[in-house]
């Protein structure tokens, strides 16, 4: 499973990054959204990019942004990617890919098949899918909760788009949701936490291990 790509979001601190960047970790997220443990104020966010070793792609995090908190974050500090993870329409979407020329991942909430025309209609204007638990309805985070998703939904699925699996995934099965979906990236955050908000570096280390190499991940 070497050719896995991982990425690690919810990063709050250097620390966070420096384990990242240990790890072999492709992707580091940073989160924009203030109902999250993990969220950052835009200078915060910009000193951990800045941080980032190179090779580390960067990527924003945002809920429904309008076009000025994006001129800000886009503006402030260095970026590979967006992530758009609010109900941002495949329009938006387009509207936004062309207006700050960044590649822009689109997160999809699945928790049927019949979620997943969505996944369909977003690949016609994003560069990236994210597929993600759909959040449980009134939930104050559309994502970061902890909640996995009936693997087999997207088991062996092909999208006009490369995807990233996500929702509910730990060092502890994220091998065995890989072997089920045949998914080559992942996407992880509260479950390489201590508390929320809170990286281990030990997990993050256990996750990528497990995500990329064969056998169970070792924590120490």
């Amino acid at each position: 499973m070497a050719d896995i790509r991982v990425k690690i979001c919810g990063l709050r601190t250097t620390a966070d990054v420096a384990a990242v960047a240990a790890s072999g970790a492709a992707y580091a997220g940073f989160v924009f959204f203030a109902k999250s443990p993990r969220n950052l104020t835009i200078a915060q966010a910009r000193d951990l990019a800045l941080a980032a070793p190179p090779g580390l792609a960067k990527v924003a995090l945002v809920v429904n942004a309008d076009d000025a908190t994006l001129d800000a974050i886009t503006e402030a500090m260095p970026l590979d990617m967006l992530q758009l993870h609010g109900h941002e329409s495949p329009d938006r979407v387009a509207e936004i890919r062309t207006r700050y020329g960044l590649p822009v991942m689109k997160a999809v909430g699945v928790a049927d098949e019949g979620d997943l025309a969505a996944v369909f209609d977003y690949s016609l204007v994003a560069d990236q899918l994210l597929i993600d638990a759909k959040p449980p309805k009134n939930a104050d985070l559309p994502g970061g909760n902890g909640l996995s998703f009936d693997w087999r939904l997207v088991a062996q699925r092909r999208w006009l788009r490369p995807w990233m699996l996500a929702g509910g995934l730990t060092p502890e099965n994220v091998a065995q949701a890989i072997r089920l979906t045949n998914a080559r990236q992942v996407d992880v955050s509260s479950g390489v936490e201590s508390a929320p908000g809170v990286k281990d570096p030990a997990r993050i280390a256990a996750f990528v291990k497990a995500a990329t190499q064969d056998g169970p991940p070792i924590l120490r």
